[in-house]
């Protein structure tokens, strides 16, 4: 799922099968900073979740959906994640990383579910995991971590969203935030997504709703091999860094990069040549792991 920030998040170039968890290497690892010696280790408190229901919206992806299990709500900034706590198969731990979809219009309270996207992977011991978890089975999760976040001191004219694979989970989170933007602020939205084929394109249809019912927000699915019939006119062939120039980044501009390293790295070196400051791309890479 997920990675490190930036002036945003994030890690080292990863492989190309990618959206599966966020980078969790230690924080001097992902950016270059050394460790903080001065100040004693905080322990991540676990909590238990429980699976509530499961759907494909891939075909090799699975939106899930949870509870906390112990009776407290899972509330959560839109762009934070959640990691999921397990074992390998020889008994030592790991954890993987995802982020919160859940369209987040209101504060969670107890007994309210959350959502994330888990892509599979042939092989992968998360994917065995999720794979073999039946319905009210429980995991032992932690978090919400992050700062992917929109500021709520953010005063520019524009969204530059950037995203592929699992990593346009935190705009479908984002979306009554942004609403609430383009109310108050009258800011607008670009959402460039990219995907190879139209059965690949993830939460396709709630993002195509929320540009028909909000002007001032565009969604552009950029489909690297395969096109879907009858496409939209916002519809692009190729990949998402190629149609950056059509929307001229540059000042009034904040941009937001999730997804394959490669891409937000490409992105990113793109969005600077246009002019963008670096404070201003906020960044967080999604990379797998078996």
């Amino acid at each position: 799922m997920k990675s490190l920030l930036q002036g945003g998040p994030h890690g080292s170039r990863g492989p190309s099968r990618y959206h599966s968890h966020i980078d969790t290497r230690p924080r001097a690892a992902r950016t270059g900073r050394p460790p903080n010696h001065g100040h004693p280790a905080v322990a991540i408190s676990q909590f238990p979740i429980k699976l509530v229901s499961r759907r494909m919206i891939a075909p090799t992806v699975a939106h899930l959906s949870f509870v906390r299990d112990d009776g407290q709500p899972l509330d959560f900034i839109p762009g934070q994640f959640i990691q999921v706590h397990f074992a390998y198969a020889d008994g030592t731990p790991t954890k993987r990383s995802y982020s919160l979809a859940t369209i987040h219009d209101h504060t969670l309270g107890p007994g309210e579910a959350v959502d994330i996207a888990v892509s599979y992977v042939p092989g992968g011991a998360a994917t065995a995991l999720f794979e073999g978890l039946d319905l009210g089975g429980s995991l032992q999760a932690s978090g919400p971590f992050g700062r992917f976040c929109l500021m709520p001191q953010d005063r520019n004219r524009r969204y530059l969203l950037v995203g592929t694979g699992t990593g346009v989970t935190p705009y479908r989170a984002m979306l009554p935030l942004l609403a609430q933007a383009i109310a108050e602020r009258g800011v607008e939205v670009v959402l460039l997504m990219g995907a190879r084929t139209p059965a690949e394109l993830l939460y396709g249809d709630d993002f195509r709703a929320f540009a028909d019912a909000h002007p001032n927000f565009r969604f552009v699915p950029c489909f690297s091999r395969e096109l879907p019939d009858a496409p939209h006119a916002d519809v692009r062939h190729g990949y998402v860094q190629q149609f950056l120039g059509e929307f001229a980044p540059g000042d009034g501009d904040i941009a937001y990069l999730c997804g394959n390293p490669n891409m937000v790295d490409a992105t990113f070196e793109a969005l600077k040549a246009f002019g963008l400051p670096v404070p201003l791309i906020r960044r967080e890479k999604y990379v797998s792991s078996k």
